[in-house]
């Protein structure tokens, strides 16, 4: 059977046009937390604000109809299915385009590597449910991986990490080689670069193992915004300047060399129980005329939106408060999921 890239199928750039933005609406365990409030809140403010400028498909669980409604603005429209959990990003379709006709690249899905706290019966076939709602052709992949391990620029170049596509508890008879042919294969990309780790907090107990996604990030061809922690007493210091000293050194799938900008962690290392911190502004969403990023009530707040908004023109920088949503494994990004325009 032709692989997607053999017919012509490949992953937009996050940044070009959007027919909508899928989400997940917080149901259970981990994610809903002690208080379930902070969810609701933080999931709503993204689903609200991204509603202003596209449209926006919240999937909800039957058991989480009410909170839902309660919270979402009614311009989201809400469709219901079985969910695990809330992580769109990852548990979602990775939507491919060709001359019209719209795709999705279907990954297995495994909890992010099998975790011992994780549930994934239901959201493992989310992917297609989403995809059959969005009227996509479906390509199922033999990989194990999730649409926050991996950031295309839409000409050919896909990052990523080691410690993701290559965990033993995600793929453990794979080569690098096998994951560079699958990702070329189901995404259209030529240039695969892989980025050693990811943040430290991430390989934690409910960390992702390293998605790139809090890492690094395309936001034009051949430029490239990274993490950077200007502390030397965070244990991200020295995972910051290897990235960023990889992605200098790095040409993409045009030969180009990599524009390298730095986005710098905010000024807190610590969470109340003395883990560090992995808040990142690399974390944010690209959407129809706007740019969403992270805050984190921060000095260093402004300075990522001045620095993405020039990189950024002629987008709406949008701010929404992502603590809560950190302090549960991720950030906007990792809770939202492009569909874009054919």
């Amino acid at each position: 059977m032709p692989t997607p890239a053999e017919l012509g199928f490949a992953m937009p750039a996050e940044w070009s046009p959007h027919e909508r933005t899928w989400m997940a609406w917080p149901t259970e365990g981990y994610t809903l937390g002690e208080d379930p409030t902070d969810a609701y809140r933080a999931w709503s403010q993204v689903a609200n604000t991204i509603a202003r400028y596209e449209p926006v498909t919240m999937v909800v669980d039957p058991a989480a109809r009410a909170s839902a409604t309660e919270w979402l603005d009614p311009a989201v429209t809400k469709v219901e299915r079985p969910l695990n959990d809330a992580w769109m990003r990852d548990i979602g379709p990775t939507f491919l385009v060709n001359n019209g006709e719209l795709a999705a690249a279907d990954w297995i899905f495994n909890g992010w590597g099998a975790q011992s706290w994780a549930q994934w019966d239901k959201d493992a076939e989310i992917a297609g449910s989403v995809g059959e709602l969005a009227g996509a052709r479906r390509f199922a992949s033999r990989l194990v991986n999730e649409g926050g391990g991996i950031h295309v620029d839409g000409e050919g170049t896909v990052l990523i990490t080691e410690t993701v596509q290559l965990d033993p508890g995600r793929n453990p008879e794979w080569t690098r080689q096998g994951v560079e042919a699958e990702l070329s294969a189901f995404l259209g990309v030529r240039k695969v670069i892989w980025l050693p780790r990811g943040l430290t907090r991430d390989y934690g107990e409910f960390g992702t193992r390293g998605h790139v996604d809090i890492v690094a990030a395309f936001v034009r061809p051949g430029v490239v915004v990274v993490h950077t922690q200007p502390d030397p007493a965070h244990p991200d210091h020295e995972v910051g300047k290897e990235n960023a000293a990889l992605l200098r050194a790095s040409t993409d799938a045009r030969g180009r060399a990599l524009e390298v900008v730095e986005l710098p962690a905010p000024t807190v290392l610590t969470e109340a129980d003395g883990e560090p911190v992995d808040y990142s502004y690399i974390n944010h969403y690209l959407g129809n005329g706007f740019a969403l990023l992270c805050g984190f009530d921060d000095p260093r707040d402004r300075q990522a939106a001045e620095i993405l908004g020039t990189l950024l023109p002629g987008r709406k920088i949008e701010v929404v408060d992502a603590r809560p949503i950190f302090e549960r494994g991720g950030g906007i990004h990792c809770i939202t999921q492009q569909q874009p325009a054919v």
